[in-house]
């Protein structure tokens, strides 16, 4: 596996857009801080776009997208997105209303399974505000630890459930959908662009396992420091890594792009 760089060798200087993980990137110690709040706000006023991209709910997403500056919110892993338009706040599925039906009933009968068979499984307290996934706690406020988590995963995997573990929660759905394709589509439907394969204009910031299909289709993928707690067990690695843990590392990738677009021109847009 290629070890990531330090963030220092990114070239960051044409960065119009910044997709960001929430758990363990824009927050620390689970809370997100004033100083990240402030990050946002400075990439926002110097045209560079924000969109948060979680595994957390459908219903945490419309808080983010109403209370925050970004463009956008992608949740429970890319099963639908919010987006900010002129006419008011758009929201999408990756799947059809019956699809979505037929899926969760499935869904929730094969998670109820896998938590009767590892012991102190619960599901996520933020499960309430899902619609199209499910997640099973291992590490917010149970602690499961490696092997229970990956105890669940083998058990729904095996029954045709993906099931891809983020910090803090095993995320699990039924489709074929995840963050990488969410992005690709929001890329698309919102700013009329498509993600190249080596691209300046995006950058994806994560941490974990979920995050692994952004940074093998991000050439300016990062990851923040705690990513080396799983960084050999991603199925692919983010190409660059920041010096600082969870919220302070998402700043440090703003400070490294406040200090490569000194000289950038204001008019400069996120389609260009």
């Amino acid at each position: 596996m290629n070890r990531p760089q330090p963030l220092a060798q990114a070239d960051l200087g044409k960065v119009r857009a910044v997709f960001a993980d929430v758990d363990g990137t824009l927050t620390t110690d689970g809370r997100l801080t004033s100083t990240v709040l402030r990050a946002i706000e400075w990439l926002v006023a110097h045209r560079v776009q924000v969109v948060l991209v979680s595994g957390r709910p459908s219903g945490w997403g419309e808080s983010w997208i109403r209370q925050l500056p970004v463009a956008g919110v992608i949740v429970e892993n890319g099963a639908l997105a919010w987006a900010r338009e002129s006419k008011g706040l758009k929201k999408r599925y990756a799947q059809s209303a019956p699809v979505r039906a037929q899926n969760r009933a499935r869904l929730t009968r094969i998670v109820t399974a896998a938590m009767g068979k590892v012991k102190g499984s619960l599901l996520s307290t933020d499960s309430l505000a899902r619609e199209v996934d499910l997640a099973i706690d291992y590490a917010e406020d149970a602690r499961l630890g490696p092997q229970g988590a990956a105890a669940l995963e083998s058990f729904l995997v095996a029954r045709g459930v993906t099931a891809v573990r983020s910090s803090v929660h095993v995320n699990c759905w039924i489709g074929q959908f995840d963050k990488r394709s969410a992005v690709r589509d929001f890329l698309f439907r919102q700013w009329k662009v498509r993600l190249r394969p080596v691209d300046p204009r995006f950058v994806y910031v994560g941490d974990s396992f979920n995050d692994a299909p952004m940074f093998a289709a991000f050439s300016l993928s990062v990851a923040v420091a705690n990513v080396l707690d799983v960084i050999d067990r991603l199925d692919a690695p983010p190409k660059f890594i920041t010096r600082a843990r969870e919220g302070r590392g998402f700043c440090e990738l703003v400070d490294a792009i406040a200090r490569s677009q000194k000289a950038r021109p204001k008019a400069e847009r996120v389609a260009s």
